[in-house]
């Protein structure tokens, strides 16, 4: 019978070694690595449940952010990413109205963000979400 109720997300990487150190070196994040099922990993997220990242030699990135971190300080976070090396001034065309860190201040309506890439070219994003998209 299906429930919905042990949900996860996954995505691929080519290089999962490289992949690991990023979200657990760089990201800071939890990281468990499975030498079973093609050695991927998980990533534990903060208030439970986790994401699944398995290699894929023909691996391609997505078009499309595929996480999203919800921050209080867009700002404050941006800067500490560029600290850490990530670059987070990703989209010049189009440039999604960023400023010269990355950050789009509310184009178009939407919430203040950043985008930046794991190893692999994945997009990922920090952003001051709104309420109503984080379910909170």
């Amino acid at each position: 019978m299906f429930t919905p109720d042990k949900p996860f997300s996954s995505f691929a990487v080519p290089d999962v070694d490289a992949a690991v150190r990023f979200y657990r070196d760089t990201l800071g994040m939890t990281v468990s690595v499975y030498e079973e099922m093609g050695g991927g990993f998980t990533i534990a997220l903060p208030q439970g449940g986790h994401i699944f990242v398995y290699p894929k030699e023909d691996h391609e990135p997505a078009v499309f952010t595929i996480l999203n971190f919800d921050v209080d300080d867009v700002e404050a976070a941006v800067d500490d990413l560029n600290w850490r090396g990530v670059v987070t001034k990703i989209y010049t065309d189009p440039d999604y109205g960023t400023d010269e860190k990355g950050i789009s201040r509310g184009f178009e309506g939407g919430p203040d963000i950043a985008w930046f890439r794991d190893p692999a070219g994945n997009v990922i994003a920090v952003g001051r979400m709104s309420p109503d998209m984080t379910g909170e």
